[in-house]
């Protein structure tokens, strides 16, 4: 590891940058408890089914928890989130900080016993970053030098800055310098992925215990579609030997009252699916806990015309009538009364939590009030066209089922119609579904939410970004573009926080999404549980967990 000294400051940085918490259970510890004769068996509730667990074509928060405990990157996180030894034992960096060389370990596995190779990361980043893939997460590896001219058809793949030296050295090349580089290769689209494997089975590969491998702690015994998947421990991880968990069953209740009652009744183990009624309760109790997580909840709004009548993208297409919506909705309101989880009203697109370059809070300003600013929004909505609503469309907010996003849905429902006027649809669909109509802007109004792929706010401001994977509003910008290739490539810390700033200067002001609350997340886990790693960025890792005697 000597030479991971030479990045004494980037080390710092990433410290910085990547905060988390584990979760030992709830309660007092008893200390004659032991995992002697206890199954190292957990139950966990993922909630909607994830559209799939391919590492490559993931974009859910519930896939990427299976994921980050299937597989593993080339770098790792450990109970306090920082960045440590995955497949890499060790790498070194250029003095320019452009070029890192990874050397693998040997005795790194996928779950059918064939070693993990270079070959099979520069695959698996080529195969995310090629056109005809699709990969709404291809953006994540533009940090490559000539990943995002390969992804947009202007370089061949053979000109991507990664490089297979040997079976055990990967060399990787970078647009610019990028001090949380580290810290992306520990996420899911840069994980390794199998071209055998792919090959066999390319659209279902990821689907079936009998064809799914993985090179992570766990692997995947059974997949019943929409009820269950359940995933063992991996003989083959290269570290098995720290690995407490036999068994980890993902359950797929998406109905919150459903979910604690199966956790009231021992039928589940862990959920974050908790009806927002009961969730301050579960605290008192020392039933849950509340964690930081950096995330954003907030609404799309389909600015691109496509997939909606006429007369709803003339209205949306309207700058003030998107500034009216984002100012009638009351946020204290829908926190307080609502979602009742601790949740802090959004006055930015950018969460609190996330630093900028100098590692400080990046949020510097509160772009709109926290509580309805109606005369604004009535003025607004009249200055479009539209005076106290008359002859505004009738618009459709699509959510996800789920009964806390349905009670949003209404209460904003019911803010636009008291506020200014406007009749409101409400639409709810499965996750699976939803996630197809947002990538395609089949919505007019659809409910969403990003969390932080990591700790810098580039992970939020990128998504609007032209024919972006993540462009669900189908918002176009060129002086946005800019700005974010320009902020991409800045090396001097104060210059590249000024640019970030402007970036959310224009999303805010454009309003291409309304921003509806910051989140936090409670999750109910079982007190015998200890050690589950719930990471700020919405992921569960299961890498140290382990079970005790219940307490009696």
């Amino acid at each position: 590891m000597l030479k991971r000294n030479k990045m004494k400051v980037l080390s710092l940085i990433l410290a910085t940058l990547v905060v988390g918490t584990t979760f030992v259970g709830c309660g007092k510890k008893d200390e004659a408890s032991s995992t002697a004769k206890v199954d190292q068996v957990i139950k966990y509730n993922l909630g909607a089914q994830p559209k799939t667990i391919d590492p490559g074509l993931n974009n859910s928060v519930e896939g990427g928890i299976v994921d980050v405990n299937a597989f593993e990157g080339l770098e790792n996180v450990d109970a306090n989130n920082k960045v440590t030894p995955g497949v890499a034992e060790k790498y070194d960096v250029s003095s320019d900080s452009l070029k890192y060389t990874f050397h693998l370990r040997k005795d790194a596995k996928w779950s059918d016993g064939k070693g993990v190779t270079a070959n099979d990361f520069y695959y698996a980043w080529s195969r995310a970053l090629a056109p005809e893939t699709a990969s709404d997460y291809a953006y994540q590896l533009f940090y490559i030098k000539n990943g995002e001219a390969y992804n947009g058809g202007k370089a061949k793949v053979e000109d991507l800055g990664v490089k297979v030296v040997d079976d055990y050295t990967l060399e990787v090349t970078l647009e610019a310098p990028t001090a949380y580089f580290l810290s992306l290769t520990a996420f899911p689209t840069y994980f390794p992925v199998r071209k055998d494997i792919v090959d066999a089975n390319k659209e279902g590969w990821a689907n079936d215990a009998k064809t799914f491998v993985s090179n992570g702690a766990y692997k995947m015994s059974e997949y019943a579609q929409k009820d269950h998947m359940t995933f063992v421990k991996n003989d083959n991880y290269w570290d098995k030997s720290n690995i407490k968990l036999d068994k980890i069953q993902y359950t797929m209740l998406d109905n919150e009252t459903a979910a604690l009652n199966a956790f009231e009744a021992g039928d589940i183990d862990a959920t974050d699916l908790l009806p927002a009624e009961q969730k301050q309760s579960l605290i008192k109790d020392g039933k849950a806990k509340v964690y930081p997580y950096l995330g954003t909840y907030y609404y799309a709004i389909n600015v691109s015309g496509k997939n909606v009548a006429p007369d709803v993208a003339k209205a949306l297409g309207n700058v003030n009538v998107r500034k009216a919506l984002s100012l009638a909705i009351d946020r204290t309101a829908i926190v307080e009364n609502v979602t009742k989880g601790g949740e802090l009203p959004a006055t930015s697109y950018v969460p609190k939590g996330i630093v900028d370059s100098a590692a400080k809070e990046f949020k510097n300003k509160d772009y709109i009030k926290t509580t309805a600013d109606v005369d604004a929004a009535k003025k607004l909505l009249a200055d479009a066209g539209y005076p106290e609503g008359k002859g505004f469309p009738k618009l459709e907010i699509k959510y996800n089922t789920g009964q806390g996003h349905q009670n949003i849905a209404q209460a904003i429902q019911d803010m636009w119609k008291k506020n200014l006027g406007i009749d409101v649809q409400l639409v709810n669909e499965e996750r699976k579904v939803q996630l197809d109509d947002l990538t395609k802007h089949n919505f007019a109004v659809c409910r969403t939410s990003w969390i932080a792929d990591y700790n810098d706010p580039m992970t939020f401001l990128d998504m609007y970004y032209t024919n972006g994977g993540n462009n669900n509003p189908g918002y176009t910008n060129p002086d946005y573009d800019k700005l974010v290739d320009a902020a991409k490539k800045e090396t001097d810390p104060a210059k590249r926080t000024d640019d970030l700033h402007k970036i959310e200067d224009i999303i805010m002001t454009d309003v291409p999404v309304i921003p509806i609350y910051y989140y936090t997340n409670v999750l109910a886990l079982k007190n015998n549980i200890k050690d589950v790693q719930k990471s700020p960025l919405g992921f569960v890792y299961f890498r140290n967990t382990v079970v005790e005697a219940a307490e009696k």
